[in-house]
């Protein structure tokens, strides 16, 4: 058995196109720009490269996009009032600071401090309240594109056993949550699992959807996977044989049913979501 590859990169192609039709529609009927900002902080080669990504499909999607830099040495308090300025402009409707933050300042205050209704990364504390009690604002933009892979790709996700494996704030926990709620896209059993986590291999082969996300290169294995199970490889690693997942892709392909490759997987279906959440905070504030 060979696994079907999930295509995100085309998936992420086909999403972009929907959401530029919307921003074309948008704003031909209320005259308004859609428009992200964007905060760099320090000169962190992979920093550079998301950033310059998302500004490039914001302009495809017909998303106006702002580039905010500051010098690795700026204090807390500089980068607290570029958010504060930021907030009060109503030109943006979305706003992102991209992580990570140089060790003097601290990211949490500054996530508290964005305007819960431009946060389209979805990390402010009402945010993700709102998503637990499965009244979001926005989803995520890393859980929100796994969910449209497997929805998109007709993977059954109701009454199915999603193991997850890693607890992150980003990725982890919110996709946990997302995949719990009821109704479409949910409805899944869920087990979270992390570095504390008691043969952690016995339970990944229980898994009808297996989803990485520990940031470890190739962590899982092909023993850890159910025969025809789903692998969803979310982590982004650099070794000396250029980027891999967390998965033994070449080993998984012969045990699972379908998995996604890394590069071409997860990656663009952020953008993608990072897209659709702008759009909507646009929607929102005019």
């Amino acid at each position: 058995m060979t696994a079907r590859i999930l295509d995100g990169k085309a998936l992420a192609a086909t999403i972009r196109e929907e959401i530029r039709d919307e921003v074309s529609r948008f704003v031909e009927q209320r005259g308004v720009q859609p428009c992200l900002a964007a905060v760099l902080v320090g000169e962190d080669p992979a920093s550079q490269v998301y950033v310059r990504n998302k500004q490039r499909a914001c302009e495809r999607a017909g998303i106006a996009s702002q580039l905010h830099r500051l010098a690795e040495t700026c204090g807390e308090d500089e980068l607290l009032q570029l958010v504060a300025e930021l907030n009060a402009d109503p030109a943006v409707h979305g706003m992102l600071v991209q992580l990570p933050l140089p060790a003097q300042i601290r990211a949490e205050k500054v996530l508290v401090a964005v305007d819960p209704a431009k946060d389209v990364d979805a990390f402010h504390p009402e945010n993700v309240g709102r998503l637990v009690q499965g009244r979001p604002r926005f989803l995520p933009c890393t859980p929100h594109g796994v969910q449209q892979l497997l929805v998109r790709e007709s993977i059954e996700i109701a009454g199915a056993h999603v193991v997850i494996v890693g607890r992150s704030d980003i990725v982890g926990k919110p996709l946990a949550n997302m995949l719990v709620q009821r109704g479409a896209g949910g409805d899944a059993t869920v087990t979270l699992c992390h570095s504390r986590t008691r043969e952690l291999a016995d339970v990944t082969r229980s898994a009808d959807i297996l989803i990485a996300a520990i940031g470890r290169a190739r962590f899982i294995t092909a023993d850890m996977i159910k025969p025809g199970a789903t692998v969803i490889d979310v982590g982004i690693n650099r070794t000396d044989d250029g980027l891999v997942g967390d998965v033994d892709f070449e080993a998984a392909l012969a045990v699972a049913g379908a998995i996604t490759p890394v590069p071409g997987g997860v990656g663009p279906l952020t953008i993608a979501m990072l897209l659709h959440n702008t759009l909507a905070a646009a929607g929102a504030l005019i």
